[in-house]
C-alpha cells in the first residue's frame, strides 16, 4: 500500500497516451480528420493530459467545468480545479464541426498531429470573466491575459487520446518524468513526505536555502522545473538544467533531491497558479509544495504573499498537497549566512539580493556576481551561456 498522497480526485492516475500498439493506426486515421491547430499552451496541456499530470481530466473542458473553474475553482462535479484547461478555435472553423465529430489536434508551429478528440461541446467563453477571476486583471500587458485574449472565440470540449508527444520526451530524456515514474522513484527511496520545488530559473543561493529547509522537514525534495515555453529573457531549459545539476552535485547530500522537469507552459497566474502547481504535484506524489515570495507571479499584479494566503481560502481537503510557506530569502552580511525575512532582524542594507533583471544585466555585461548570491559553479555556466549570445 503506497504511503504517498493519492492522485487528485481520489482515483488512479489517468494518463491519456494511447498504447504504443495503437498509435500508428491512430495517426493514420487522424490524417483523414479535420485539423484543429493548437497554440503552444494547448500543446503543453495535451502533454500534461498525456502523462496523467492533469488527473482526473479526460480532455478539454466543457462550459460548465470552464465556468466553475473560473468562478469557484471547482469542476461541475465539485472536484477542486483552479485553472481552466481549454482548447480554442476560430468561429469559421467551429462552424464546420459537428457535435460527436472526431478531430485531429495539431501543433500549429510544427504541424505535427498529436492527438484526436471527440467534440462533445462548443461554446463561446467570456474571456474577460476568465481573466478577471483567474488572473485578477484584464490588462493585456499580463502575459497570461494576453494569451487568453488572443485565443479563438469558441472553445471545443471533449475527451482526448494522445498519439504523439512530439520532441519533448527525447529532447529532455533525463528529465522528462511522468507522475507514475516519480511515484516509483519516491517509493524506491522510501520517501512518503516529498516536497516539490517549482522553478523556471537557475537555482541561486536563495533557492538553495528554500530547498534545504524543505529537506530538513521532509524525506526529500523534487526539484521540478518548467520545460514548456517561457517568457522572453528567461534562461533556456538546457542551460538551467546544467546549472541546477552543478548546484546539486556540489552543495546537496546524495539522495536528498531529485531533479526532473515537466512540459507545462507557465500562465503567470500567481496565487491561482500556486494552487494549480500543488494539484499537479499531488498527481506526481508530492505531499508538499514550496511556496516562496510571489510564486508564479509577473510584474506587480500580485502581492508578494498572495500565493501563501490563497491556500487558507480553499476548502479543507480540496487538495492533499500542502504548501511549505517560506518568506523571502537572502544572504545577510550581519548574520553571516542565508536567512529569511522571518528569521533575520537586520535591515535591507545588510541583505545581498539581486533581481532577475539586474542579474541578466550583470551577466550580459560580464560583471561579477557575488558568491553570497550565487554559487560560482552556477555563475560559470550562466556566464558561458551569455558569452555565447554576444
Amino acid at each position: 500500500m503506497s504511503k504517498l498522497v493519492p492522485p487528485h480526485g481520489g482515483g488512479p492516475l489517468k494518463p491519456l497516451l494511447a498504447p504504443v500498439a495503437d498509435r500508428a493506426d491512430g495517426l493514420a486515421r487522424a490524417e483523414t480528420l479535420k485539423k484543429i491547430p493548437m497554440t503552444s499552451r494547448e500543446v503543453s496541456d495535451v502533454l500534461m493530459l498525456s502523462m496523467g499530470a492533469y488527473t482526473p481530466l479526460a480532455g478539454f473542458m466543457g462550459e460548465a467545468d470552464w465556468r466553475g473553474t473560473c468562478t469557484d475553482m471547482k469542476l461541475a462535479d465539485g472536484t477542486f480545479w483552479p485553472i481552466p484547461v481549454t482548447l480554442s478555435a476560430g468561429q469559421d472553423l467551429a462552424n464546420t464541426l459537428a457535435i460527436g465529430e472526431e478531430v485531429a489536434l495539431v501543433d500549429a508551429d510544427s504541424q505535427r498531429t498529436m492527438a484526436v478528440m471527440t467534440v462533445t461541446e462548443m461554446y463561446e467563453p467570456d474571456k474577460a470573466l476568465e481573466c478577471a477571476h483567474v488572473y485578477k486583471t484584464t490588462d493585456t500587458e499580463h502575459p497570461g491575459v494576453a494569451k487568453v485574449m488572443e485565443q479563438g472565440d469558441v472553445n471545443l470540449a471533449g475527451p482526448v487520446t494522445v498519439l504523439d508527444e512530439g520532441e519533448f520526451p527525447a529532447q529532455f530524456a533525463d528529465l522528462y518524468v511522468r507522475p507514475d515514474e516519480s511515484r516509483k522513484m519516491f517509493e524506491e527511496k522510501g520517501w512518503s513526505r516529498v516536497a516539490a520545488f517549482q522553478t523556471r530559473n537557475p537555482m541561486h543561493r536563495s533557492h538553495e536555502h528554500l530547498v534545504k529547509i524543505a529537506v530538513e522537514v521532509t524525506d526529500g525534495v523534487f526539484i521540478h522545473q518548467v520545460l514548456g515555453k517561457l517568457k522572453a529573457g528567461d534562461i533556456p531549459a538546457d542551460v538551467r538544467t546544467k546549472a541546477i545539476q552543478a548546484m546539486i552535485d556540489n552543495y546537496f547530500r546524495d539522495g536528498t533531491v531529485i531533479q526532473a522537469g515537466y512540459p507545462i507552459e507557465m500562465r503567470y497566474a500567481g496565487p491561482r497558479e500556486a494552487l494549480f502547481h500543488a494539484l499537479i504535484r499531488q498527481n506526481y506524489g508530492c505531499s508538499h509544495l514550496i511556496v516562496g515570495r510571489d510564486h508564479a507571479g509577473v510584474g506587480d499584479y500580485y502581492g508578494p504573499f498572495d500565493a501563501h494566503h490563497i491556500f487558507d481560502e480553499i476548502d479543507d481537503g480540496a487538495i492533499e498537497t500542502r504548501p511549505l510557506k517560506i518568506d523571502i530569502t537572502f544572504y545577510c552580511t550581519k548574520c553571516y549566512g542565508m536567512a529569511t525575512a522571518k528569521t533575520c532582524p537586520h535591515g535591507k542594507e545588510d541583505q545581498i539580493h539581486i533581481s532577475g533583471t539586474d542579474q541578466r544585466r550583470m551577466l550580459s555585461e560580464g560583471e561579477a556576481i557575488p558568491p553570497e548570491f550565487s554559487r560560482p559553479e552556477v555563475v560559470a555556466i550562466l556566464q558561458e551561456c551569455y558569452a555565447g549570445l554576444k
